[in-house]
């Protein structure tokens, strides 16, 4: 037994508390109730507290934890192939046509016509590399280019290093 787990001290008393609280349904500030600890304590505390699941009776209806739905993503078909370049720290700070500011490290992308905030899957054909960005800004303004991307989101596409490259362009369908 730790010092802090010795009878009568205060950790040892809140210990019994949370598994009473636990047990009765109550929440308590700061508990984990999913493991029926305390998420900055360590393992040896989280055995002293009563998990939930032992406080429901059997046959009871319990409603699902946000924790186990499922999240789907969304389904993407793609619209367009060609170059893409990258805009990075020289143009940081400066407004998007979004209004926002322009952050080189933020996955976005520049777009002549899709809706601004649009989700759209970028992918590498060449080594099979993609990412996800959001449309907020207008561009690229040279006829041979289709999207300008981040410095972060050219990175994941493994497209910064040589400044350009072919990439696949899918938007998320809603």
């Amino acid at each position: 037994m730790t010092a802090a787990m010795k009878p009568g001290s205060a950790r040892l008393r809140l210990a019994r508390l949370t598994g009473i609280v636990a047990a009765v349904g109550i929440p308590l500030a700061g508990l984990s109730m999913a493991s029926g600890a305390w998420a900055d304590q360590p393992a040896s505390f989280a055995a002293t507290a009563v998990p939930i699941a032992a406080a429901v009776s059997p046959g009871a209806l319990v409603e699902a934890s946000p924790l186990t739905q499922t999240v789907t993503e969304p389904a993407y078909h793609t619209i367009a192939s060609g170059k893409a370049s990258y805009y990075g720290r020289e143009l940081a700070g400066n407004r998007t046509a979004s209004g926002e500011r322009f952050d080189p490290s933020d996955l976005t992308a520049a777009h002549r016509t899709l809706p601004l905030g649009s989700k759209v899957r970028i992918t590498n054909p060449r080594t099979g590399d993609s990412v996800i960005v959001r449309i907020n800004d207008r561009g690229p303004f040279h006829s041979n280019r289709l999207i300008d991307l981040s410095e972060a989101a050219a990175r994941q596409v493994g497209i910064r290093a040589a400044g350009s490259g072919t990439v696949e362009l899918a938007v998320a369908s809603d």
